[in-house]
């Protein structure tokens, strides 16, 4: 394909650094290196017309943790490492809400919450345990409370228990992620849409990544794929992992308002207005839902819309307006993945479900050791 001289000069210029994948780590990286260079020269590649991984396809959380996934991490990947996770979270949602109003992205200080439907008669105690240990990140001695007595206000049924934070909120995934691209332009940032990366080689001083626009020489190369990184890079540790999402019609006089766990976070759901969002059942058959395909199943929708109407949906009455998936990256230790596969190549990926709150405090570790080796 011939190559004119505007696209030689402007998006096939040589850059500093090439990102490939405009979601939320992608953004947010770039705009780390521009506010700590702002005459760098970045662009960021999108194969898609917009995301098509999670950042899009999400369910809409600004996750915290609820009780059973901390104690499941902690148990993973030991208890220091689970509060530093914690506590990068808890500063990614703050620094989201500093950038962005809570108007522009719909934000929803909501608040979280826990479903338990196992009677466990030492559930107060674990808790009373669970907020010694996060008394150090949040400051507060009472992070997680016991809310049984809002169960039924809620309009959720057939559980036993429920624990309450207010850590935790919604979010409009689809205006966040906007905000982000306009702030990355209005930065100087270049980022284009609809753009494979095919191949890369590098060399002492730059790397040369054959994309399908054309070929691009960069200093520095930063893959932000999430779980599609195998695609690029074969060997990673990295595995995608699908996570399906529904959406009700309008309920009326819906009670529920929050955003809301169940066992370790492999279900989830909160209100969107007057309907009610409903994702997870991957434990169903966590091996089929290893993939990259973007469609949903009737395996995982059928366990979604059973538990739907055992514990959310029984006294009302709706219908699903809407499916989709969107594609995590996870690591076996649940921690976030940021590699150097050479002296030019990194990948920043794996944020293990948690990526809205995470990603804003890893793009600052990721831009400084990208400029460090620069």
């Amino acid at each position: 394909m011939s190559i004119s001289i505007w696209e030689k000069e402007t998006v096939l210029a040589p850059q500093d650094v090439l990102i490939i994948g405009a979601g939320v780590m992608g953004l947010w990286t770039a705009l780390e290196l521009k506010q700590l260079q702002p005459n760098l020269r970045i662009l960021v590649l999108d194969r898609g017309a917009i995301p098509t991984g999670a950042s899009y396809r999400n369910a809409g959380f600004a996750c915290f943790g609820s009780p059973t996934e901390l104690w499941s991490d902690a148990a993973t990947m030991g208890e220091d490492a689970m509060l530093h996770i914690v506590e990068q979270r808890i500063k990614g949602i703050e620094k989201i809400r500093k950038h962005f109003t809570d108007q522009e992205i719909d934000f929803d200080a909501c608040g979280g919450y826990e479903c338990f439907t196992e009677a466990d008669a030492t559930l107060a105690d674990r808790i009373a345990a669970l907020n010694t240990t996060m008394q150090s990140v949040t400051g507060n001695t009472n992070t997680f409370r016991i809310a049984n007595e809002q169960l039924k206000q809620l309009g959720l049924s057939n559980f036993n228990a429920l624990v309450s934070s207010t850590w935790e909120g919604g979010i409009h995934s689809g205006k966040y992620l906007q905000a982000l691209h306009k702030r990355a332009i209005v930065a100087g940032i270049q980022v284009v849409h609809g753009a494979a990366l095919l191949h890369w080689q590098e060399s002492n001083d730059q790397v040369v990544a054959e994309t399908s626009l054309g070929y691009i020489k960069t200093k520095q190369l930063l893959l932000c794929t999430n779980g599609f990184l195998q695609e690029l890079v074969p060997d990673s540790n990295t595995v995608p992992a699908r996570g399906q999402v529904l959406l009700t019609t309008p309920i009326e006089g819906l009670a529920l308002h929050g955003t809301f766990h169940f066992d370790e976070g492999f279900y989830y759901w909160r209100n969107l207005g007057n309907r009610i969002l409903l994702g997870g059942a991957r434990n169903v058959n966590k091996a089929a839902e290893q993939t990259t395909a973007l469609h949903t199943t009737p395996e995982i929708q059928s366990a979604l819309e059973a538990f739907l109407h055992k514990h959310i949906g029984a006294q009302y009455s709706y219908s699903i307006e809407q499916r989709w998936s969107g594609i995590m990256g996870f690591t076996k230790d649940k921690r976030p993945q940021f590699t150097q596969h050479s002296a030019r190549v990194r990948s920043a990926i794996a944020c293990n479900g948690m990526g809205v709150a995470l990603s804003p405090m890893m793009a600052e570790t990721v831009a400084t050791v990208v400029l460090q080796n620069s």
